[in-house]
């Protein structure tokens, strides 16, 4: 998309703050960080956003959009659960990795 709408550059950018961050942030913090920082989806939500034409009032509700049904889960189970545990299921990919198909060379 960013090649497509001649934003290639930004979106470099972006990568590279991506790829570096996490040892800038171990450094900065040393061993107290138990586990490593990594950028998420939200990281690059703007930008796509952006690329698509969509205006930047917008961009706070549809990230609370896609994430309230998962904020009231987490209410629930914090009242509901003696222990106020938040519950995260463990996920585990048991496929082998496979390689791209474009779109247009999919059955």
């Amino acid at each position: 998309m960013a090649k497509e709408k001649g934003r290639l550059e930004e979106f470099k950018l972006n990568e590279m703050i991506e790829n570096l961050a996490p040892q800038i942030f171990y450094d900065f913090k040393g061993d107290k960080v138990a586990k490593r920082v990594c950028a998420n989806i939200d990281f690059y939500s703007g930008f796509v956003y952006n690329c698509v034409g969509i205006k930047e009032p917008l961009y706070t509700p549809l990230f609370a959009m896609s994430r309230i049904a998962g904020w009231c889960s987490h209410r629930l189970e914090k009242l509901t659960f003696d222990a106020g545990r938040i519950i995260r299921p463990a996920y585990k990919n048991v496929f082998s990795q496979q390689s791209y198909i474009h779109l247009k060379g999919r059955v």
